[in-house]
Formats: structure tokens, sequence, C-alpha cells
């Protein structure tokens, strides 16, 4: 049986822009912190995986406990500010997420969310783009349920074992050079949809690269790389999903 596995961030919304980084910033605000992160500031922090991780570079040399306790504090704060904006209707979803995702459902495909992200806000941003009914189908993987954040594969390992995946029937779906190096580094072929941090990332491994999904009645979608089988036209469909599985060319 064939398995869809989305990343959250940048894949079933543009968070990072519109969630993640103005949620940092109005952290530091509550907290009195005199930082703010630029757009091109928050680029160079997405090299580091994980939202405490990256707090953490702002405390390089508190003492170890202080410092464990002081990122739950801010990071809760953070995770808080980030679910509101998501209610809000702040954070849209990226185009196609709902469509392939209900096309694969029905499908009988297996579709899973895996995210090194916190799980409430992974959950929130799930349920934001296909609605709680579909939400309620779909796996989630996300947190600290791993020891390591991508691009250490350990999330999609655990993903594959817990669903029971095989892993050449299994696609999932990316959009940084992070995320594609956790998907094959856990044998899984990958699909990546770019984002406007991600564009100019290495994404050489990628089966097929895009600049989204796309939806019927939107502007045609960019073909960035093809690996695949696919032959995209103005919006990927199941089929062209299904072409990825396939072997390189």
């Amino acid at each position: 049986m064939s398995a869809l596995v989305l990343d959250c961030d940048g894949v079933l919304a543009d968070t990072e822009r519109h969630g993640h980084l103005p949620a940092f910033n109005a952290t530091f605000e509550q907290f009195g912190l005199p930082v703010r992160w630029s757009e091109q500031e928050y680029g160079e922090k997405l090299k580091i995986g994980g939202g405490k991780e990256r707090m953490a570079s702002l405390l390089p040399s508190v003492d170890a406990g202080e410092r464990a306790q002081t990122l739950l504090t801010w990071h809760r704060a953070k995770t808080a500010i980030f679910k509101r904006m998501v209610a809000e209707g702040r954070v849209p979803p990226r185009p196609g997420i709902a469509r392939i995702i209900g096309a694969a459902l029905d499908d009988g495909w297996t579709v899973a969310v895996a995210s090194t992200s916190a799980e409430e806000s992974v959950r929130a941003v799930l349920e934001s783009a296909v609605g709680a009914a579909i939400a309620a189908k779909i796996p989630v993987f996300a947190g600290d349920v791993v020891p390591a954040k991508k691009p250490d594969p350990a999330i999609y390992r655990l993903a594959v074992e817990r669903l029971g995946l095989h892993p050449a029937e299994t696609l999932v779906v990316e959009d940084s050079n992070n995320g594609l190096v956790a998907a094959t580094g856990a044998g899984l072929r990958c699909l990546v949809t770019v984002s406007g941090y991600t564009r100019d990332e290495d994404f050489t491994e990628a089966a097929l690269v895009v600049s989204d999904l796309g939806d019927p009645g939107r502007a045609p979608i960019e073909v960035l790389a093809n690996r695949s089988a696919a032959r995209p036209g103005d919006y990927l469909t199941l089929d062209d999903l299904r072409a990825c599985l396939e072997a390189s060319r």
C-alpha cells in the first residue's frame, strides 16, 4: 500500500515566514529580550532543526539546567502564540495540500505527518489545512518523540516503523535540504515543494522539485528539477506522486 508522509513547516503551510518568525519575535518581546530576528536572520536560524534549538543560540554560556528550563518556558509561550495565529487564519495552507491529502486518503493511501516541530503546533496547522474531520484520520509524529531533529532520519524511521510502511512505497513531501536529507537517510523517496527560504538549497537527491503542489484555477506550478517518471501539468496529481516512487530516470 502506498504511503504519503508530509513535513509540516513549509509543506502544509508557509509557517516559517507567516507563523514561526513573528511568534518567535512576539515571545522575545513578551520576555523583554533585546532580540528581534529579521527575515534574513531567521533564514540562517532555519539551518538549525527545532524551535528550542534555535532559541538556544541566544543562551550559549548559561548553566545547562537553567538553560533547559528557560528554553522550555520560552518555547511554551511561543507555541501558544503560534497556535493562536493559526486559529486566527494568519497561516494559510499551501496550494494543493488539502486536495492531494484528500485524494490520497480516498485512494486508500496511508497519510501521515512527520515533523520535529512541537506536536501542538503541527496538529494546529494540519487541522487548519485540511479540516478537523480529515486531520483526525492522519497520524502525527512530532516534537521530542525522537532524540535528534532533522536532518537526522529518526523521525521518518519512527513513522515507517510505527505505521508498518514499506519504504519503496512511501513518498515524503519536504521543503528543505534538512528534510530531504532526513527522508533519504531513512531510505525514502522525496518530493520537494520549495519555500521562499529554501528555493536555493541543494535538492540533488529529490525525485521531483516544484514550486508548490498547485491547484486547478491557479497559476501553473514551476518544475525546478525532475528525476522521476512524473510528467507534471499545471498542478500535481496523485499519478505524479505515484510516478515519484518509480525508479529514477
